[in-house]
C-alpha cells in the first residue's frame, strides 16, 4: 500500500512512480503536489495508492509532519519501510475505508459537484494469477460485498440443503423408544421424533460471513443484503472474534470445505478477521475513486450535519456579491421565550492540524450575516415576495434579532476515536469573536457574534461516511441546542438582561419614538406577549446603565430577567394589580400527524395511549425535535379542516430508533428508522376550532408530521 497526503509539496522524482496516472497536478520548481483525496489503483507498480486528506499534517518547527511525528516521504512505500507504531499502522489501515466511504456518500448526493469526483472502480478478484504486491482493508471489504452480490444462487443453494428433511419423523426411532395411545385401533404417538442433524460447518461459515457483512454494513455504511434467518454474530460475540477468536474457529472448520465457492468464501472470512494482507487479488484494470478539491467535500460533511436543506424561506447560498454561505439554518431565537426563529450562519474550514484562524475569514463571516440580514429586510419590503418566516427587524423598538454566526474547522483526535466529537468548552481568548459598530447595543444589525469550534474530524467523517439518518438527526439536534446555550452564556457574561412593560397608560411605541437615541439597539421585541421588551445592557457601561434604567423606570416596570427565565413570571409580582398578565406558554406545541383512516387505525393505539411517529431527516423534523419540550397536544388530519382529532399528551415526547421501540406501541409508519415516542391521554378534545391546512407542506413532505404552536392553527 502506498500512501501520499493531499497538499504535501514532494520532490517529484521520489514519487513519480506513484503517480503515473494522475493528472492536474500541481509542480513547482522541482515539487509537487497531489489536489485529490482517495484511492486508486497503480497499475505500473500494481499497488493500490491512498491520497490522504491534509488533516493530517502538523506543523512542527516549520515542517509538514503526519501525526506531527513523521515526514511524509517517510510512509510513502509501508511494504518496504514502516515507522509507525501499531496503533498508526492500524490506523491508516481502516482510515481508507472511511474515506472511501465518505466520498462514495458524497458522489450519491443530490448535491454533489460532479466535476470533482473521479469514479472507474473495478472490484478486484479473488485469485492466484497476476497479483497486486498487496491488499488493503478495504479490497477486502470490497470483496466480500461483491462475493455476497454474485452468489446468491450458492447461498440459496446451502440453505435449501441445509433444511432439506428437517420436519421429517423418524419412524424407526419413534416406535422403538416412544410409548403409543392406541384409541379407534390405530396407534398415536404424542412424541414423534424428528430428524436430526449434526453440527453443519456450511451453516456455520454462512453465519460469520453474514455477520461480518452486518458489522461493516453498521459501522461503515456500507449496503450489504443479508438474506438468510440464522442468528447472526453481534455485539460483545462479534468482538472476541475480531480479537482473535475468528481465527481460530475458521482454522478449526477450514478443512471441511472442498467446493471452490466455499473455500473461497472461507478464504475472504479468514482475510476479514486477519488483517494482514495474505490474501492476494487479481486486478488487470485501472480502477479509482478520487475527489479534488477534498474542502469540498469537507463543507458538505458539515452542512449535512449541521445547516438546513433546501434553505430556510428560499435563501440562495451564492449571494449578489458573489460571496457564498457554506452553512445556514433557522433554530430558537437566543431569547428564551421567543417563539420564533433566527438564522444561524457557519462557514467550515478545512485545515491542516494547528491552523489558526485568519483575520481575513472573520471578516467574510461578518459579511455573510450582513447580506443575509438585507436580504430579509429586502424579502419583507418587497410586497410581491412572501413573508419569510424569520423577521429580524422589530418595528416597535427597531432593534434587530441576534444572529449568530460560526466556525467549524477540522482536528485530527491523538488517539484516533470515532467516536466523539471533542468539541470542548469555547474559550473566549481565541474563540469568541464580536463586532460592533456602536458600543452598548446588542440588539443592533451592526453588532455581529461569532464562535469558532474544532471538531474531531474523524467523527463527522465515520458520522458522515455511515449515512445512518438517527444518528445525523441526534447530532444535529445536539449541537444547535449547543451553538444555542453557549452563546446565551456569553451573551449572559457580558450583557445584563432586563424584563420591562409599560405602566399604565404609557405608550411604548410613541416612548421609543421620542427617546430614539437613548433606547436603539438596546431594546427588543422578541416574547409571544408583545407587550413585554426585552433590554440588554453591556456590564462595561456601569454609569450610563443605571442613568438608562434610572429614566426608563419612570414609564415601565423594569426587573432583571436572565436569558432562560420567563418574563412574564419576572414582571407578574412588579405588576400586579396595575394589568392583566398573559403568562408565557411554555407548553403550547402541537405535533401535527397525518393520519388518513383515522378510524380504522386509532383503534390500535387509543387503548394504550401508545403511539410512535416516524420521522424523517427534513426541515420539519428539525423542529419537531428542537421543540419536543414543549409538545403538550398531538393533532390527528389529513390535511383538512373536517377529520381532525386533538389529544393531551402525559409527559414529555422523546426520540428514540426503532430497535427501542416497545412491541405494544402502534407505529404509524414502517418506512423510517426514528420515531417520536408520544402517550396520549385518552379524552379527545375539542379541535373545531383549529385549521390543520395553514401549517405550510410541499407535495414531498404532505405525509410528515410537523410542528406547530397551538395559537397558529385558531
Amino acid at each position: 500500500m502506498r500512501i501520499l497526503i493531499e497538499e504535501y509539496r514532494y520532490d517529484v522524482a521520489t514519487v513519480k512512480d506513484v503517480l503515473q496516472g494522475i493528472d492536474a497536478l500541481e509542480s513547482i520548481e522541482g515539487k509537487v503536489s497531489i489536489h485529490y483525496v482517495g484511492y486508486y489503483y497503480n497499475t505500473f507498480l500494481r499497488d493500490c495508492v491512498f491520497i490522504l486528506p491534509k488533516v493530517l499534517l502538523k506543523d512542527v518547527n516549520g515542517q509538514e509532519l503526519v501525526f506531527g511525528k513523521y515526514r511524509p516521504e517517510t510512509i510513502t512505500n509501508l511494504d518496504e519501510y514502516n515507522p509507525l507504531d501499531k496503533a498508526e499502522r492500524d490506523f491508516l489501515y481502516k482510515f481508507s475505508v472511511w474515506i472511501y466511504r465518505a466520498i462514495s456518500v458524497y458522489k450519491n448526493s443530490k448535491d454533489c459537484d460532479s466535476d470533482i469526483v473521479y469514479h472507474n472502480t473495478m472490484i478486484a478478484q479473488l485469485g492466484r494469477g497476476r497479483r497486486r504486491l498487496s491488499n488493503t482493508y478495504l479490497d477486502i471489504l470490497l470483496q466480500l460485498l461483491q462475493f455476497n452480490r454474485d452468489n446468491q444462487d450458492f447461498f440459496f443453494f446451502i440453505l435449501k440443503n441445509l433444511h432439506s428433511g428437517l420436519n421429517k419423523i423418524n419412524w424407526t426411532r419413534t416406535i422403538s423408544r416412544e410409548t403409543a395411545i392406541v384409541q379407534d385401533n390405530s396407534p398415536i404417538y404424542l412424541n414423534p421424533i424428528n430428524k436430526k442433524r449434526q453440527i453443519n460447518f456450511d451453516e456455520e461459515l454462512l453465519v460469520i460471513f453474514f455477520s461480518i457483512l452486518n458489522h461493516i454494513s453498521v459501522r461503515y455504511g456500507f449496503t450489504a443484503e443479508i438474506n438468510c434467518n440464522f442468528e447472526l454474530i453481534k455485539g460483545k460475540r462479534f468482538e472476541n472474534y475480531l480479537k482473535g477468536y475468528g481465527l481460530t474457529r475458521l482454522r478449526q472448520i477450514k478443512y471441511k470445505y472442498f467446493s471452490d465457492k466455499a473455500l473461497e468464501l472461507w478464504r475472504l472470512c479468514y482475510a476479514f478477521f486477519d488483517e494482514s494482507r495474505q490474501v492476494f487479488i487479481n486486478t488487470a484494470k485501472k480502477e479509482y475513486l478520487l475527489v479534488k478539491n477534498f474542502y469540498i467535500v469537507f463543507e458538505a460533511i458539515i452542512d449535512e450535519l449541521i445547516g438546513d436543506t433546501p434553505l430556510p424561506d428560499g435563501m440562495d447560498k451564492k449571494q449578489d456579491d458573489g460571496k457564498i454561505v457554506d452553512h445556514l439554518f433557522t433554530a430558537k431565537s437566543l431569547i428564551e421565550g421567543d417563539t420564533s426563529n433566527t438564522y444561524y450562519i457557519g462557514d467550515s474550514k478545512y485545515y491542516k492540524m494547528g491552523h489558526e484562524l485568519g483575520k481575513e475569514s472573520i471578516y467574510k463571516q461578518y459579511t455573510y450575516a450582513r447580506n443575509v440580514i438585507q436580504w430579509n429586510l429586502d424579502l419583507f419590503n418587497d410586497p410581491n415576495s412572501p413573508n419569510p418566516k424569520v423577521k429580524l427587524r422589530d418595528d416597535v423598538t427597531e432593534g434587530y434579532n441576534i444572529i449568530p454566526n460560526f466556525f467549524v474547522s477540522a482536528k485530527m483526535n491523538e488517539h484516533f476515536d470515532y467516536t466523539s466529537d471533542d468539541i470542548e468548552k469555547t474559550d473566549r481568548k481565541h474563540n469568541r469573536h464580536r463586532q460592533t459598530h456602536f458600543s452598548n447595543r446588542l440588539f443592533d444589525r451592526d453588532t455581529l457574534l461569532l464562535f469558532h469550534y474544532d471538531v474531531n474530524f474523524l467523527f463527522v467523517l465515520a458520522l458522515y461516511a455511515r449515512n445512518n439518518t438517527g444518528q445525523k438527526m441526534a447530532w444535529k439536534a445536539k449541537m444547535r441546542d449547543r451553538f444555542r446555550q453557549e452563546i446565551q452564556d456569553w451573551l449572559q457574561d457580558d450583557y445584563q438582561f432586563y424584563a420591562m412593560r409599560a405602566k399604565q397608560g404609557v405608550n411604548a411605541k410613541e416612548y421609543f419614538e421620542t427617546h430614539f437615541r437613548d433606547i436603539l439597539g438596546k431594546a427588543f421585541t422578541p416574547y409571544i406577549d408583545e407587550e413585554i421588551y426585552s433590554l440588554a445592557l453591556d456590564k462595561t457601561d456601569e454609569a450610563d446603565n443605571q442613568a438608562l434604567l434610572s429614566e426608563l423606570r419612570k414609564y415601565f416596570f423594569v426587573e432583571e430577567c436572565h436569558l432562560g427565565e420567563n418574563p412574564s413570571e419576572v414582571l407578574s409580582a412588579t405588576t400586579a394589580g396595575t394589568q392583566a398578565v398573559v403568562n408565557l406558554p411554555n407548553k403550547d406545541g402541537v405535533l401535527m400527524v397525518m393520519m388518513e383512516n383515522y378510524e380504522s387505525k386509532s383503534s390500535s393505539f387509543l387503548v394504550n395511549g401508545k403511539i410512535a411517529i416516524g420521522i424523517k431527516y427534513t426541515l420539519d423534523t428539525m423542529e419537531i425535535v428542537e421543540n419536543l419540550d414543549s409538545i403538550s397536544y398531538i393533532l390527528f388530519h389529513h390535511r383538512s379542516n373536517e377529520g381532525q382529532h386533538l389529544f393531551q399528551l402525559k409527559g414529555k415526547c422523546v426520540v428514540k430508533p426503532e430497535t427501542e421501540i416497545e412491541d405494544d406501541r402502534y407505529k404509524n409508519v414502517k418506512t423510517t428508522q426514528m420515531f417520536v415516542i408520544a402517550d396520549i391521554e385518552p379524552t379527545e378534545l375539542d379541535s373545531s376550532r383549529l385549521n390543520s391546512k395553514v401549517k405550510p407542506y410541499t407535495r414531498e413532505t404532505r405525509y410528515d408530521a410537523q410542528f406547530a404552536r397551538l395559537g397558529e392553527l385558531f
